[in-house]
């Protein structure tokens, strides 16, 4: 097992472009016995919107139906997802409210099927889904590959957000002084610039001053902004 894992990372590790790196991901489902895979990360930021990336091999016109009529807002695997870790197995009870969604992706040849997600330090969370179109996934198999399917996922989102977060949320990256964490904490906690003056035993213009510097690292537009995304980002 732990050849395989070795062997597995090191092709992750090794894929040049995101567009490869799927591709060995994929690849890595079709030995486990998938023949779709899919891979999906939710930011935490916007708040408001937050941003979504897919990728998958799922059928061309499924992929283009599920994004005009935004089936992510009703996928009961997406819900999951954003609930717990746990991975979860596609059942007709797991769409019995959305019977309609279900059946229409059963038509594409997405019948069974499999996902888990995993959250990281800044609040992003991606989800792997390995599907198929014959044969359901029997207790015996479950047992025989859930740990490699378990370590795929994990490894998956690994790789697949260290390339997408620099693009799509730069402030992830951010490197906050120590000062300027303590100052957007006790902001989040509803402390004036005054107050934590006090608290902190430094004028109130220097409170501002690294309130100031934070938002501008953080490209948020006031301290409200700073301390939501510094808190999201993980770094409060």
């Amino acid at each position: 097992m732990k050849a395989w894992q070795e062997i597995q990372l090191q092709a992750l590790q090794t894929s040049d472009s995101e567009h490869k790196l799927f591709q060995t991901i994929a690849a890595l489902g079709t030995e486990l016995g998938f023949d779709y895979c899919a891979y999906g990360l939710r930011l935490a930021l916007p708040l408001s919107n937050p941003k979504i990336v897919k990728k998958s091999n799922y059928p061309t016109a499924w992929q283009a139906q599920y994004q005009t009529k935004n089936y992510c807002a009703i996928d009961p695997t997406v819900k999951h997802a954003l609930r717990s870790p746990q991975p979860i197995l596609w059942t007709d009870g797991l769409f019995a409210s959305t019977a309609a969604f279900w059946e229409e992706a059963r038509s594409f040849g997405l019948r069974y099927g499999w996902a888990q997600s995993m959250r990281d330090v800044h609040g992003a969370t991606g989800m792997l889904t390995l599907a198929r179109s014959d044969e359901p996934l029997s207790e015996t198999e479950l047992a025989a590959k859930a740990f490699k399917m378990a370590w795929l996922a994990q490894n998956a989102h690994i790789a697949l957000s260290r390339r997408l977060l620099p693009k799509l949320l730069p402030e992830a990256d951010t490197k906050l002084s120590n000062r300027e964490i303590a100052v957007l904490r006790w902001t989040a906690d509803g402390k004036t610039s005054g107050e934590i003056a006090s608290i902190m035993k430094i004028t109130e213009r220097t409170v501002n001053f690294h309130i100031s510097n934070a938002a501008t690292k953080l490209n948020a537009a006031n301290k409200t902004s700073a301390a939501v995304k510094a808190a999201m980002l993980g770094f409060l």
